[in-house]
């Protein structure tokens, strides 16, 4: 539940940041007869992204056990990459989001066009969706219990629902910043639990056999049906015999990414603007 409940909300949060502050800025200019069409452009996404995973699900259920694994290992490494990408995205624009997104709508609203503003609603809500139906699937086939896991969705695209709104009416502050740092620690040890499986099922879909002598033995503490093999196998993607291979690609994707998103950025920062001083001799 807690993976699925940390991706519902990171992604729900900043679709729900997106359509807020548009809102918002609407509402201050006056322009409230813009705020239908924005609305029609997030439906739009909404239904376009729930279809798509539903044709995934549908595909994958299809398909012979050998494809089913390919499609699942394509849809790990997909979903790897999304992470990545939001997580450096969001690193370098979280502190200045807002005054970006309230340009682009004044500059739309300026040029008398409703079109931009439907199309930043739909294509925010749109990439946040698609990106959240993919991680979603990915992590899906390594819950033990699906039900659970779908409702750690449900509770966390909720919350963020409920954290948009209250943007929107003002009564709340977020840091931006620290709540995606936070959220981006925890979705680094899913990304990573995600390019094991894929190694995984790389190797059942026989696409990949080099590395797969048994590294240790987790037996002892990932037993199925328990809560800890549902934290480990669900959240970190921990299996009870991890292959060699399995554990090489956890660490080398783990180590760096972890790294990016906990280290600080004054000091990052700093570093720079050392770096580009002249030294003295």
């Amino acid at each position: 539940m807690l993976p699925t409940f940390v991706i519902g909300l990171r992604e729900g949060v900043e679709a729900a940041l997106i359509i807020a502050i548009i809102a918002g800025f609407l509402r201050q200019e006056g322009r409230r007869d813009a705020m239908r069409p924005m609305w029609v452009g997030v439906a739009a996404a909404v239904a376009i992204c729930v279809a798509a995973g539903v044709a995934l699900e549908l595909l994958d259920k299809e398909l012979p056990e050998r494809r089913q694994e390919g499609l699942e290992t394509v849809v790990a490494i997909a979903a790897v990459g999304i992470v990545t990408f939001m997580v450096v995205w969001m690193r370098r624009h979280a502190r200045d989001l807002s005054g970006q997104l309230r340009r682009s709508a004044g500059e739309a609203l300026a040029a008398g066009s409703t079109a931009a503003l439907v199309a930043m609603a739909f294509f925010a809500v749109f990439r946040e969706g698609l990106e959240t139906v993919v991680f979603l699937l990915a992590v899906f086939q390594n819950a033990e219990d699906p039900a659970s896991a779908g409702g750690g969705a449900v509770l966390g695209l909720a919350a963020a629902v409920a954290i948009g709104v209250l943007i929107y009416r003002g009564g709340i502050k977020l840091n931006l910043a620290r709540f995606f740092r936070i959220t981006g620690v925890v979705l680094v040890l899913v990304a990573a639990g995600l390019v094991a499986s894929a190694i995984h099922t790389a190797h059942e879909a026989g696409w990949l056999d080099a590395g797969q002598a048994q590294a240790f033995d987790l037996s002892w503490l990932v037993v199925p049906g328990t809560w800890t093999s549902a934290l480990l196998t669900g959240m970190l993607g921990w299996q009870p015999h991890p292959s060699n291979a399995e554990v090489i690609g956890y660490l080398l994707y783990l180590i760096p990414a972890a790294l990016y998103v906990l280290w600080p950025a004054q000091l990052g920062a700093r570093l720079a603007r050392t770096a580009g001083t002249p030294t003295r001799g």
